[in-house]
């Protein structure tokens, strides 16, 4: 199997402030980063700039036109990274792609926030099944399923409106460029080399999350040098979007009101 470090789009989410500091954010399995990210975006616009970046085959990114890791999605942001001060939020294999862009980012990064992800996501076979479904089936034969994973309950009463922006956004998806997505998570695994990170961690888990639990968090943050875990009432898989207030209210005060401490 050949390598290939993918292609992505790039998208701003935010202009914020004269000279503000950059945040960069990453999306999850299934998600294009606009619908996921833009109603977090609008807050966070106070004092970042919001810039996005689609996973292969999703939202504004080229089909994937090879197979590639987390790793190779890492170097993909990296090798696009803007100039100045710049953190990093991403969530599921978006905050996959953190952690390995904190493990290789040389100082580039200044922080990172891992949101309803892992420093392994599920098991190798599950997402080899996963892909072999969805090439043979299509992303929509995804969409009942991922509503009831990826959203809480209220956030299935209170905002039908995201949920059907996201889940449309998943139908959208090229079909093997997704399957390509569960074969890097397939492979996925820094859970050994968590010690190796020496910029800030922030770990956000949605209380309702059952493809990423909340031990998933603190997990990581017993792993890194220097980290906080932080758990979301209401939220299940696709924290920004369900919560957006609350996820902003963090990254906000992120490294200001509360420090980077565990």
């Amino acid at each position: 199997m050949t390598l290939t470090r993918p292609e992505i789009a790039w998208t701003v989410l935010a202009d914020g402030p004269a000279g503000a500091e950059t945040l960069v954010v990453g999306s999850s399995l299934g998600t294009a980063v606009e619908p996921l990210w833009t109603a977090c975006a609008k807050r966070l616009a106070q004092r970042y700039r919001v810039v996005g970046w689609d996973l292969p085959g999703h939202g504004r990114s080229p089909i994937a036109d090879g197979s590639f890791t987390v790793a190779d999605l890492a170097e993909a942001v990296l090798a696009e990274w803007p100039s100045g001060r710049a953190r990093y939020a991403g969530v599921s294999v978006g905050g996959a792609t953190g952690l390995e862009l904190a493990l290789r980012a040389g100082g580039v990064a200044e922080a990172v926030a891992v949101m309803c992800s892992g420093a392994q996501i599920g098991s190798a076979q599950n997402w080899q099944d996963r892909a072999d479904f969805v090439r043979r089936d299509g992303t929509a034969a995804m969409v009942d399923g991922s509503r009831q994973r990826w959203f809480s309950p209220e956030s299935r009463t209170q905002l039908p409106g995201a949920v059907t922006e996201l889940l449309d956004s998943l139908v959208a998806a090229d079909d093997d460029s997704y399957a390509r997505v569960c074969e890097a998570l397939a492979t996925y695994d820094v859970r050994d080399r968590l010690g190796e990170i020496d910029i800030p961690v922030l770990a956000v888990a949605g209380a309702d999350d059952a493809v990423c639990p909340p031990q998933q968090a603190h997990d990581i943050v017993d792993g890194v040098r220097t980290g906080r875990a932080v758990v979301i009432n209401h939220a299940a898989h696709l924290a920004p979007a369900e919560q957006p207030d609350a996820v902003a209210d963090l990254l906000l005060a992120w490294g200001i009101e509360e420090g980077d401490e565990t």
